[in-house]
């Protein structure tokens, strides 16, 4: 042939069976070999996520837990005076010795506990309870810490239980007692553990008070000479004191002085009238009386008697009359629309060894007192039985 070929024509190339066209054609790929299996989960941060969910939890159980005690150890002031307060009595009393003064609690069988200070070498005591009813008492024993043991005659309050157990020194306790005009109040005082100043909330006439915890139980009792010294007696000294076999205290000594001092601090009639200049003025004089005479201050009290009742009346006379008396709970129930008379209801609390007493030791007085002017001003002029004395315990 002319262009160089061989003349012989060469066979068509053999495309395999299945092979695609060109226009088919792809490019092609590179093989990537085994797979690997696929990751499982990442077992550490499972255990970290556990974990933080338990500490979550434990937290959260830990502080309700927390809030639990916190409440438990608390203690609602309110609710103690409610539960407490029928067995927490004032006691009062003439002595040699004493203040004449404090609060006290029923413990069983009518038996009290009291400050000690306030019954030193007494001539006659008495409780007087949340209502009012006024019971006889004597003196038992007393300990070096300042507890008292008294033994109340016909009182049968519900007592305060002492609890077998120590409370929880983190347990908050409140002290129910009374002020100085005969009512009684509760103020919180801490736990053991931080307790709160007495200082802060102390008078005279809380001494001898009980220290109760939640449940109205008796665990504590503060006493001291004065209310700067006061301190609170823990349950663990309580319980021997009060024991079948008492271990801690002497029997208890009785005054043989002849002249005895009830509390020392003013004393003023409850006006039961109406609150007038004039009723103010007869409720002073009654006032500066009753004060004077409980201080045995038998010539100052002179300044209230008109002439009359002076010259009939001496200071000898009125001593003698008062060596050991106490007056208290006055009430002026009723005043003359001009002032010239004045009625008092009042007690008197004397040794049932002074003249006249029949071995009785508290006598409730009806008086009424004549007022006259003189050198501008309202005195007594007479005195007038108004009803028959009765002894305070009827």
């Amino acid at each position: 042939m002319e262009d160089g070929r061989s003349g012989v024509p060469r066979p068509p190339r053999r495309v395999p069976a299945g092979a695609g066209t060109l226009t088919q054609l792809e490019a092609p790929t590179r093989s990537s070999g085994a797979q690997p299996p696929p990751r499982g989960p990442w077992i550490f941060g499972r255990i970290l996520a556990g974990l933080l969910v338990l500490i979550v939890i434990v937290a959260g159980g830990a502080g309700a837990g927390w809030y639990v005690r916190a409440q438990s150890l608390r203690i609602d002031t309110a609710a103690v005076l409610t539960s407490a307060g029928p067995a927490v009595v004032r006691v009062l009393a003439t002595t040699c010795a004493g203040t004449g003064e404090a609060s006290g609690v029923v413990i069983d069988n009518g038996r009290v506990l009291t400050a000690a200070s306030a019954v030193d070498q007494p001539k006659s005591i008495i409780v007087v309870a949340q209502d009012g009813r006024i019971r006889r008492a004597n003196l038992l024993a007393t300990s070096a810490d300042g507890v008292a043991v008294l033994q109340s005659i016909g009182f049968n309050e519900s007592p305060l239980r002492l609890p077998a157990a120590d409370p929880e020194r983190k347990a908050e306790r409140a002290l129910v007692g009374y002020t100085a005009a005969g009512k009684q109040v509760v103020n919180a005082v801490g736990s053991e553990a931080d307790p709160e100043p007495l200082s802060q909330f102390m008078n005279a006439a809380k001494l001898g008070g009980p220290v109760v915890g939640k449940s109205g139980e008796l665990v504590g009792l503060v006493t001291g000479d004065t209310v700067q010294a006061s301190t609170i007696v823990p349950l663990s000294k309580l319980r021997g004191y009060v024991a079948q076999a008492p271990s801690g205290v002497t029997v208890g000594t009785l005054g043989d002085c002849p002249e005895s001092r009830g509390p020392q601090s003013p004393i003023a009639p409850v006006l039961q009238v109406a609150n007038t200049p004039l009723a103010r003025e007869a409720q002073r004089v009654l006032t500066n009386y009753l004060t004077l005479q409980n201080q045995h201050e038998f010539g100052k009290v002179r300044a209230y008697y008109s002439p009359r009742f002076a010259g009939a009346l001496t200071e000898a006379q009125d001593r003698d009359k008062h060596l050991t008396s106490y007056f208290f709970n006055p009430r002026l129930t009723d005043l003359a629309p001009d002032g010239s008379s004045a009625r008092m209801a009042y007690n008197v609390l004397y040794a049932p060894t002074a003249t006249g007493a029949g071995g009785q030791n508290c006598t409730r007085l009806d008086t009424t007192f004549y007022l006259v002017r003189s050198r501008g001003q309202l005195v007594i002029d007479r005195t007038v039985k108004a009803s028959e004395p009765v002894a305070c315990d009827t």
